[in-house]
């Protein structure tokens, strides 16, 4: 799949969280539209993609937009994904991101081999994931997010004990959101990328457009060793 299609795809899967009919301008620029039950964004806040030059940006209200439009005018469209520049032109109260969005086509897809380890599949409610998002931290187990996985998990286990586990929740726009997420002690092993694998693996085989929405550097790495192109960012932001 040429890098284009594959823009075309998450463009479009984006347009469709909007709510409201918008696209990503072909020739860049930001795009402002008023969308209160946006997807792109917690309930109330503005929502900001930009993929590859291009930004939508939703907002709760005719007045916000209104306040958004003239802030972000001047502003190029990297920019508006960058939560520091934002602050100076908006009064924000909170921010969310930015995250980096990066997908994956079959034909770009890296697969990784499990070697000498076992990988086994856990249905998505399986007590052993949330015991596995005690050990690993509230941050590091929300930027997984392994308690909204709509795939079966799959794992890795260490003394008996999940170690590292990957899955997806299907999105709307038959996307496959990867999560990914290894104990603090089993980390730097290639356990994130051998889990990361097999639930990528599995949502191509669905047919599905694999995306990695990721903010920790190390995170990125396991994305880009697997094949996946970062595409664009996304960022949420709570107007005061």
């Amino acid at each position: 799949m040429p890098r284009e299609v594959l823009l075309v795809r998450a463009r479009g899967l984006w347009e469709g969280l909007a709510g409201v009919p918008v696209s990503f301008a072909p020739t860049g620029g930001v795009r402002v539209v008023v969308s209160p039950e946006s997807a792109l964004c917690p309930l109330g806040w503005v929502g900001v993609v930009a993929l590859s030059g291009s930004a939508i940006v939703t907002v709760p209200s005719q007045s916000a937009a209104v306040i958004v439009r003239d802030a972000l005018a001047s502003l190029p469209v990297e920019d508006v994904v960058d939560g520091v520049v934002v602050r100076e032109v908006l009064p924000v109260a909170r921010v969310l991101g930015p995250a980096t969005l990066a997908y994956a086509s079959p034909e770009g897809f890296r697969s990784v081999e499990a070697g000498a380890l076992t990988v086994e599949q856990l249905p998505s409610g399986d007590l052993e994931l949330r015991l596995l998002e005690q050990v690993a931290g509230h941050e590091d187990a929300g930027e997984a997010a392994l308690d909204e996985i709509t795939s079966p998990v799959f794992v890795v286990r260490e003394h008996g004990q999940v170690v590292a586990a990957a899955g997806y929740r299907a999105w709307p726009g038959r996307a496959a959101q990867i999560g990914v997420l290894t104990a603090p002690q089993a980390r730097g092993r290639g356990l994130a990328r051998v889990t990361g694998s097999a639930a990528v693996a599995h949502a191509l085989a669905a047919g599905l457009l694999p995306q990695w929405r990721a903010r920790p550097p190390a995170s990125r790495r396991v994305a880009a060793v697997l094949g996946f192109e970062e595409l664009g960012s996304q960022l949420s932001l709570e107007i005061a």
